[in-house]
């Protein structure tokens, strides 16, 4: 059995970090806005915050990156990016159904934003998530478990 597990981002991970924004985010980020090396590069570089990021791996290799924000009143997933050779191997379902556990036990639910145009809302659909509001470019959606549970 495959072992998923988290560590703490530390500055030495951007390289990776960003590594992983471009596999994973490039073709929906190019469908929405289109793709502008150097300004992505130059958004990243100025909003990676390693101790707000945690690494994911997968049996001991770095495959993705990892984000929540605790907002007292929810738990916010700000992000979940993972190469793509290592999708669709349940990487993002353990994780997020982990965050579900805990925004259970918090009494809080778990919200998050996805661009319009990518693939992994399916995945949060699946797990749960309902759209809760949308902008010209992303949905914000939500889960709980009060509603799962109806």
């Amino acid at each position: 059995m495959s072992s998923i597990d988290l560590r703490p981002a530390t500055p030495e991970d951007y390289e990776f970090a960003y590594r992983v924004h471009r596999a994973a985010m490039r073709e929906s980020v190019e469908q929405t806005y289109g793709w502008d090396e150097p300004w992505q590069e130059a958004y990243f570089r100025e909003r990676f915050d390693a101790a707000r990021r945690q690494i994911i791996r997968y049996d001991e290799v770095d495959v993705g990156v990892f984000s929540v924000e605790d907002r007292g009143d929810s738990l916010f997933l700000a992000l979940i990016a993972i190469l793509p050779e290592y999708q669709h191997r349940g990487i993002g379902t353990t994780l997020i159904r982990q965050l579900q556990r805990r925004a259970k036990e918090d009494h809080v639910p778990l919200t998050l934003r996805v661009l319009k145009v990518n693939r992994a809302r399916e995945l949060y659909e699946r797990l749960g998530f309902v759209v809760t509001g949308e902008t010209d470019t992303h949905y914000q959606m939500r889960w709980s478990a009060h509603r799962a549970e109806e």
